[in-house]
């Protein structure tokens, strides 16, 4: 039904929370690239409205920190756009100290937990060759 394909790939030995986390801040970074993402808000029997959500199936996928570096480096020479989420963004508080936390290291150095893309299906398959489906 999609051309494209939603994935968030976090790094396989995280605590379940941080798991979460990471998922949860990648896939708003995701819907912050492409705002048409977002979906008509929901609407029970009873008449209470909730709010929309991305209208894309997503899949999400564990790998090492090796695996993360090699996606990483696939999406960049491919000029596919990320959402990243490093080690150090879990002792941050906002979102100011997020973004100076991945200032403070060059590309190849970021210390890589999480990662987040939207692209052509068969181009985010290639990116994510490696890893698994998080069980």
């Amino acid at each position: 039904m999609f051309d494209t394909k939603i994935a968030i790939v976090v790094r396989d030995d995280l605590l379940v929370w941080q798991k979460l986390n990471v998922t949860a801040f990648l896939t708003s970074g995701v819907l912050g690239g492409n705002a048409s993402l977002l979906g008509e808000p929901y609407e029970d029997a009873g008449g209470v409205l909730y709010t929309p959500l991305i209208v894309q199936p997503m899949i999400v996928l564990t790998t090492d920190g090796a695996g993360l570096t090699r996606i990483h480096q696939r999406a960049l020479e491919r000029r596919v756009r990320l959402s990243i989420y490093i080690e150090d963004m879990f002792s941050t508080g906002h979102d100011a100290a997020n973004r100076a936390a991945v200032r403070q290291y060059p590309t190849g150095d970021l210390n890589l937990v999480g990662l987040g893309l939207r692209d052509d299906r068969k181009l985010v398959d290639k990116i994510t060759k490696g890893a698994k489906m998080h069980p």
